[in-house]
């Protein structure tokens, strides 16, 4: 079934050539620089909103979870952005997908409470606001690990946001090992299911007090990935001649790569291995979001082979960008 056209938004970096519209305008309290058709508020020279002190205050002073996502809500929602209908996250490298965004509206996560910032190299830490594809968008051109330091609430936290924003939808993208013999770097792999040990383990994305407010205490993943979406995303890679793989999404905590044993393990359940993904995802179901996510083999993971670096994650991104943003297009134009 088709999904019905809306306003809302996705938040992504893009690629290729920009898509341009009209500005929107600057927050009043912020000294904005018109920069190749975006707003861009950028560095410590910007003025800080009257109503947050700083995102470190904001995180000691607001104990309730709640309170900080109208926070963020509030403070994102005073640039005049689009109100977004879809949120993407783009993994390692994919970041330059929401340059495509038309009437975008970019802010640094520094300026946002309670946001981290991402400290790994190929995530940009901003979030974009407009159109693309027809769709309203919000768009995350960097994420947070839990191997940063950061909590799992801190981790989750900017989907709590997008959610509260409006976004029914989550596209969740990452950079992973392939842990199948006969796949090849560059390869496109929907993820169908996934397997969340660092949650299984005890450091789970929904521990603690559970507030009603933003979903059930027990909430379901049988479905964690959508199924709909999923035959969407095939369509769509078929007819642009786009070789998508369907499988299983590994998540450990990293920041090391997988020894040969634990690669043996991850092999024996699934088919691709990173370390990000099933958290965001875990919080965008518990909000009730329908979620698509992709993976992109930037290495074969296997115990055999060559030992992985982030070189040639950042490399294989950079090669996949035209079929991975032209599948990105593709859905959005059809939901």
């Amino acid at each position: 079934m088709p999904f019905a056209h809306g306003v809302g938004g996705i938040a992504a970096n893009t690629m290729g050539d920009n898509m341009r519209g009209s500005l929107a305008a600057p927050h009043p309290l912020y000294s904005g620089a018109e920069a190749n058709g975006h707003i861009e508020f950028t560095g410590h020279e910007a003025a800080v909103h009257p109503n947050y002190s700083s995102n470190k205050v904001i995180g000691k002073t607001m104990s309730d979870l709640y309170e900080r996502i109208e926070a963020a809500k509030a403070f994102i929602e005073a640039f005049g952005a689009v109100r977004p209908r879809v949120a993407l996250i783009l993994g390692s490298g994919l970041g330059s997908l929401a340059d495509e965004l038309s009437e975008a509206v970019t802010i640094p996560y520094a300026q946002i409470p309670g946001f981290p910032i991402s400290t790994v190299h190929g995530h940009r830490s901003e979030l974009a606001i407009g159109h693309l594809a027809g769709q309203a968008v919000a768009v995350m051109r960097g994420r947070f690990h839990f191997y940063e330091g950061y909590s799992m609430e801190q981790v989750t936290f900017p989907v709590r946001v997008l959610r509260a924003l409006g976004c029914e939808f989550l596209f969740v993208t990452n950079a992973a090992g392939g842990l199948r013999r006969d796949w090849a770097v560059g390869d496109l792999m929907r993820i169908n299911d996934h397997i969340f040990l660092t949650g299984m383990a005890g450091n789970h994305s929904l521990r603690g007090p559970n507030d009603e407010r933003l979903g059930t205490r027990f909430p379901a993943m049988l479905d964690a990935y959508d199924a709909e979406l999923g035959r969407v995303a095939h369509d769509v890679a078929q007819q642009q001649g786009t070789t998508l793989r369907d499988g299983v999404y590994f998540m450990l905590s990293g920041p090391t790569f997988e020894t040969g044993a634990e690669l043996r393990m991850c092999s024996a359940f699934a088919d691709a291995v990173g370390m990000s993904t099933a958290p965001e995802v875990v919080v965008a179901r518990h909000g009730g979001m329908r979620v698509l996510g992709v993976s992109l083999v930037t290495n074969l993971a296997l115990p055999d082979g060559t030992p992985a670096n982030h070189a040639e994650v950042l490399e294989a991104g950079e090669a996949a960008k035209p079929k991975f943003a032209g599948l990105l297009k593709g859905v959005l134009a059809r939901l």
